[in-house]
């Protein structure tokens, strides 16, 4: 009996806490989506994407910074959940993460907090200096393409979701190919040879430049891929993505500006 009465009072007590707040209430259970591992990563894959823009709320509904809300995902016992909306910003809030919970929820969440912060630190700083030649022969440089919108896919011929996501990337140059202020390039690990063998099988419409290992390991520091770069008109690295769904959700904003 006493059991089942704190099991009301916390429910009472839960139920308060949401009636009380201006946002909207969570769109899955909070501590039902941390039961077993593949029910959240299933829900975190389609639902939250902490590269895009959101309303960061702690686990107080008290509204704070980006970076905030992701350093607290990096060093606590917390979980994002979107709350329902009826307008189109997205509101992420933190929640505590389960004693009983498996332990892989609260590890991946640390590890995919602490890319989404580094990436995050980088926006508005300018794209490492570069000068390249893609497989074409044609030069790429800062300078060549001020002025312009570029779209940089970071990846390896071994990466299956790099390759997973060609047909997607694929339609979107296709989209934007009417907008000349927009330029597509991927920087490739492997060499110009592996490379035009691999893509005679598996097109990529974007600008191909090879050997790219050493400057992706030092200048831009990516330790996983795929890795998307907006650079806005100025040179400016304007957001930093792990997958397609956040990028064609920024590119739609930026190319907008």
């Amino acid at each position: 009996m006493k059991k089942f009465t704190t099991i009301i009072i916390t429910f009472l007590i839960f139920n308060f806490c949401f009636s009380q707040n201006k946002f909207g209430n969570p769109e899955v259970d909070p501590i039902q989506i941390q039961k077993n591992f593949s029910d959240w990563s299933a829900y975190q894959n389609k639902n939250i994407m902490l590269s895009r823009d959101f309303v960061a709320l702690d686990s107080s509904f008290k509204e704070i910074s980006k970076e905030a809300f992701l350093n607290e995902l990096t060093e606590g016992n917390l979980i994002p959940i979107r709350l329902k909306s009826d307008d189109s910003i997205y509101y992420y809030k933190l929640f505590q993460i389960q004693p009983s919970s498996d332990s892989s929820i609260k590890a991946t969440i640390n590890q995919i907090a602490f890319d989404a912060l580094k990436n995050y630190k980088m926006e508005g700083t300018p794209f490492p200096k570069f000068s390249f030649t893609d497989l074409n022969g044609n030069s790429v440089s800062n300078e060549s393409m001020k002025g312009k919108i570029i779209v940089i896919k970071c990846w390896y011929i071994h990466c299956t979701p790099c390759i997973r996501e060609f047909p997607q990337v694929n339609k979107l140059v296709e989209e934007y190919k009417d907008r000349k202020d927009i330029l597509f390039i991927s920087l490739a690990e492997d060499s110009a040879e592996q490379l035009k063998l691999f893509l005679a099988r598996k097109p990529l419409s974007y600008s191909v430049i090879p050997d790219m290992k050493v400057y992706m390991n030092e200048a831009l520091q990516l330790n996983s891929f795929p890795t998307h770069f907006i650079l806005n008109k100025e040179g400016l690295i304007a957001k930093v993505l792990p997958n397609f769904e956040s990028l064609e959700v920024a590119l739609t904003k930026e190319s907008k500006l």
